[in-house]
Parts: C-alpha cells; structure tokens; sequence
C-alpha cells in the first residue's frame, strides 16, 4: 500500500532535507585552517614570549621559537632610512633609554630614527626594572630587530621553525610598506607556493604554505597587501571602538572619562550584530582568511578588551568561511573561555603556558632555554 504522505509530513521532510544541506555545506573550521597551511589550534607568541622577556628582542623570539610557538608575532614599522623593524608603540620611551641616549628627541617617533640610531638603544633594561621578578642580566642592552633577524632566528633552528605573524603598524604612516614587505619575504624566500599544505602532525610552520600570516586593523592596508601577496593568508583585526567597529555607546574609552580600561571595554557591545557583521564580510571580501577579535579576560588588566569572541560572532565568522585568531590571552581560565567559545587559534604572551594548555609542552623550561640562549 502506497505512503500516505499529509503537507504537513512534506514540509518536514523538505526542512530536515534543507537542515542537512546546510550542514553539509558548512566551512569546516579544521579544514579551513589546513587549507591555508595554518595549525588549529595555533600559537602565537604575541611579541615573542613577553611575558619571560623583553617583547620584540632577541630573547623574546628565541624563547618563542624554542618552545615551540607556531608563530613569532610582530609589529612592523620602517625607519628613517628605509628599514622594516619591529616595535609596537610609535614612541621609543616605554621600551628603550632614548630619553638618555637622544634626551633632545625622545618624543619624536620611532621612524624619525635611522637603523643605525635605533641600534645604538637598549631595548631589555626596561624590563629588569618592570619585572625584577623575571630579570636578567642579559635582557640588559638587547636591540631593537629589524624583520631580516627576525627571519634568521625563525630559521635559526633545527628542532623547531615557526612562521611569522606580521602586523603592518599604522600603516598610514609609512606608505608603500606593503610593497616593501613583499620584496623582503620574496628576497628571504618566504612567500611559498599556493599548493602546499600543512600536514596536522607538522609543527615546522615555517615550512609550510602558512609560514607567513599577515595582519592589521586598517582595511586599506588590508587591500594592499591581499594586492602585493594574494596568496598569502591574511587576517583582519577588529577592534570595537568609534571608526572602527561602531559600539552600541558610541563612546570611546579616551572620551569616557573612566578609569578602569577593562571594566569600560567589558560593557561595550557593537552597535548591533549587521555592525560586527559588516566588518567580516569586508575581510572576507578583500581576501583575508580569518579576523583577529579582541577578548574580555577574566581578571581584567591592560589586555582586556570588548568580547568580539562571543559564540554567535565565531560561529558567523566560520560561516562566511574565516578563522578566527583572538588577542591577547594569558591565562588557562581564558583559554578555556575563548576555545570554548570556538576561537581557532590565540596571541599570547605565554606561549609556555598555551602549549602546556594543549598539551604540547616544551621540552625544557623557560629558565634552561633563556640559559641555553645566553640569557
């Protein structure tokens, strides 16, 4: 006898149909790493690993790579002269003794300095007299690095090569950068062939199509670089605040009149989903791979942003086919906060602890590699 089948029963039929078709077509946040040559979970060594020592030096990357970080992040600027170095503020105070060695120039920013001048700056005292806790001897007189040694410390190993996580800063101020960048990879031979991939046992990034992932917050530096590299993966950074992602406050923390950094970023929220939406899209639509979202952290303090890591915002991020890179977590409560909430990969300032968090823990400690490495 034939089946009897009511509107009813059809239209349930056609919705678990479509429900399965959806599900079938959904980015499969595993593969979309893999595609790109990117590990999931990755590791970033925000600066290097700053938190044991001073941020952007030597010491830094080597302990990052050492460890075993999967990438050695870093901001890039260019100095006076016309070469790309890495430092995170515009000014050289909080970081180095420019107000001793240039008492006459110690408000100009770092790229009214030339290379050579940049070198002749200790760039490790600050951070025996920050952190007597975790302070060295030999963090004392450590450089400022230009990306070329950067790139040699990368490759400077045979038990682990990470890939570079590179930041164009401000990249208004230096026109062309995009352009420069490429010209140095290409010359350092770090722009891979589109083919390759990453096996999910393999560690050595540094060899694979994700060597090199490219980030900033400015969308036309954005445009610029998918120009220059587009095969390059690429992630855009989002940050909530007016002019960049729209808070539903429409007030600034600078404009706000409060005090506490945290507490402030912890209540603002977009101005609404199509307002954080928008701004994946544009990433998608301009070549990016994936967006790096701010986190609120648990305990507050000078990282802690607005949640751009809320479970609908990765969840619509890995439908447009994006992974999502969340800035910038130290803690195991965070980072049992931000997987949860489907993050793919993490900047951190303690690259120790996140492997040991996935446990992919180094081989020796902190203390014997900073030993091992002459610090």
């Amino acid at each position: 006898m034939p089946a009897t089948f009511t509107p009813s029963a059809l239209m349930l039929g056609l919705m678990l149909a479509c429900g399965l078709a959806q599900a079938a077509e959904q980015p499969d946040p595993e593969a979309l790493a893999a595609r790109q040559g990117i590990p999931r979970p990755a590791v970033i060594a925000h600066r290097g690993a700053s938190f044991d020592a001073p941020e952007s030096t030597a010491a830094s990357y080597k302990l990052a790579r050492d460890l075993g970080a999967d990438y050695l992040e870093m901001d890039l600027q260019r100095s006076k002269d016309g070469v790309l170095f890495a430092l995170h503020d515009n000014n050289l105070q909080r970081t180095t003794d420019v107000a001793r060695k240039f008492p006459e120039r110690k408000d100009s920013p770092a790229n009214a300095f030339t290379m050579a001048e940049l070198k002749t700056l200790d760039a490790g005292s600050w951070f025996n007299q920050a952190h007597p806790d975790r302070a060295r001897p030999g963090f004392a007189g450590l450089q400022i690095l230009t990306l070329d040694e950067i790139i040699d410390i990368a490759q400077g190993s045979t038990a682990h090569k990470p890939g570079l996580y590179i930041e164009t800063k401000e990249p208004q101020l230096f026109p062309g950068i995009e352009h420069d960048l490429k010209a140095q990879l290409q010359d350092r031979g770090w722009l891979s062939p589109a083919g390759s991939t990453l096996a999910k046992s393999d560690l050595a990034v540094g060899q694979g199509k994700g060597k090199v992932v490219l980030q900033t917050f400015d969308k036309h530096s954005l445009e610029l670089l998918h120009k220059e590299m587009p095969q390059v993966p690429k992630v855009l950074l989002l940050w909530l605040a007016p002019g960049s992602i729209e808070p539903a406050s429409g007030q600034s923390f600078a404009g706000s009149g409060e005090t506490d950094k945290a507490a402030f970023y912890a209540r603002q929220q977009p101005r609404d989903q199509a307002e954080f939406k928008r701004w994946v899209d544009f990433a998608k639509a301009q070549g990016a791979v994936g967006t790096g979202p701010s986190a609120a952290l648990t305990a507050g303090g000078d990282q802690s942003y607005a949640d751009l890591v809320q479970p609908w915002m990765n969840q619509y991020t890995h439908e447009q086919g994006l992974l999502v890179h969340v800035y910038t977590v130290d803690e195991p409560v965070d980072f049992q906060k931000v997987i949860g909430a489907g993050v793919d990969g993490i900047f951190t300032n303690r690259s120790d602890q996140l492997l040991k968090y996935f446990q992919r823990p180094a081989g020796t400690s902190v203390t014997r590699l900073l030993e091992a490495s002459g610090y």
